[in-house]
């Protein structure tokens, strides 16, 4: 009801909140995780009653209802504000709560606006998933603050405070054009490679904990492999690995260890693992959980790279060319 919103815009004022925070409820909005659908809409159809009026409402038809004890407790802050700072309020300026009302609905327009200019920043800074910073760089402070609480809101990222952000922002646009940065979020790694702007989840876990897994391939489409977050793929190809040979062959699936190299096809030269994947524009955190396939010293295949040529054939009989795919991808 309306002093529930009074007292909402109030709150989020004591707490510095921005203009999302003062926009206070909305009459409909979505609640997914409340809900547990996002197709569903939540109403408050009383946001403009007074608690006043709902109560005699409630006693003139003899409503039965339930109060909750914990609402006389004032170590609440909700509470400390309605029964302390409330009265006091509607003594001195009558009528507050539709004032605060008012500020509301001004805050949810100039929200409705930055959202607006959110989308369209978005639009034209995005590259692929990521951001491509020459074009941030040409926006204001404010601007790229707000572009990057609205692509957060897109991923599904909790909003940062205001001095996290603006020290994010200053160290995404001044680092060297070399630089590995990688700033850590609750919810996710934002990092920058190159020209480009990156959300990455979160994996704790240390890959040096990953061990190599030895394995035999017997004609699947596809192999599983949950340590490695991803599935090898074995598809028919005119040209790639016979196909009696590599069921044969004792195989390792494994992470870089460092001094690896890899020759793509037979008029190309035999180059670095790390040659390849600057080549690629490949980011270096992605780098690190591409895992090889190798058949014993030989390697086979470097995800995100390609076959290696030396055991790769072409002409009759059956070939595999393998693919992986990353979990999530």
């Amino acid at each position: 009801h309306l002093d529930d919103q009074a007292e909402t815009v109030l709150l989020q004022l004591m707490r510095g909140s921005g203009v999302a925070g003062l926009s206070g409820m909305d009459t409909v909005n979505a609640a997914p995780d409340l809900l547990g659908d996002a197709r569903s809409l939540m109403g408050r159809p009383l946001l403009a009653i007074k608690r006043t009026e709902l109560a005699d409402l409630v006693a003139d038809r003899a409503i039965c209802y339930v109060d909750d004890e914990s609402n006389l407790d004032t170590r609440y802050a909700r509470n400390a504000l309605r029964h302390g700072v409330m009265p006091a309020l509607a003594e001195a300026f009558p009528g507050f709560q539709q004032r605060f009302a008012r500020t509301a609905r001004h805050a949810q327009s100039a929200q409705r606006l930055l959202i607006e200019l959110g989308a369209q920043d978005l639009a034209r800074c995005l590259d692929g998933v990521c951001l491509d910073i020459r074009r941030v760089r040409q926006l204001s402070s404010d601007r790229i603050d707000n572009l990057l609480r609205y692509w957060f809101g897109t991923r599904g990222v909790r909003m940062p405070s205001t001095a996290w952000l603006s020290e994010m922002r200053a160290q995404l646009l001044e680092a060297k054009a070399d630089a590995q940065l990688c700033v850590t979020h609750a919810d996710c790694q934002i990092r920058r490679h190159r020209d480009r702007i990156f959300l990455t989840p979160r994996l704790e876990e240390n890959l040096a904990d990953v061990l190599p897994r030895n394995f035999r391939w017997s004609g699947e489409e596809q192999m599983h492999f949950a340590e490695y977050r991803g599935v090898l793929f074995f598809e028919m190809a005119e040209q790639g690995l016979d196909v009696e040979w590599l069921r044969g062959r004792d195989l390792q699936i494994n992470y870089r260890q460092g001094g690896e190299r890899l020759k793509p096809a037979p008029n190309r030269p035999t180059k670095s693992l790390k040659y390849h994947y600057q080549a690629l524009d490949i980011p270096a955190w992605e780098r690190e959980r591409l895992p090889l396939v190798s058949a014993g010293k030989d390697l086979l295949f470097a995800a995100g790279i390609g076959m290696d040529c030396h055991h790769v054939a072409a002409g009759t009989g059956l070939h595999i060319r393998l693919h992986w795919q990353a979990a999530g991808a």
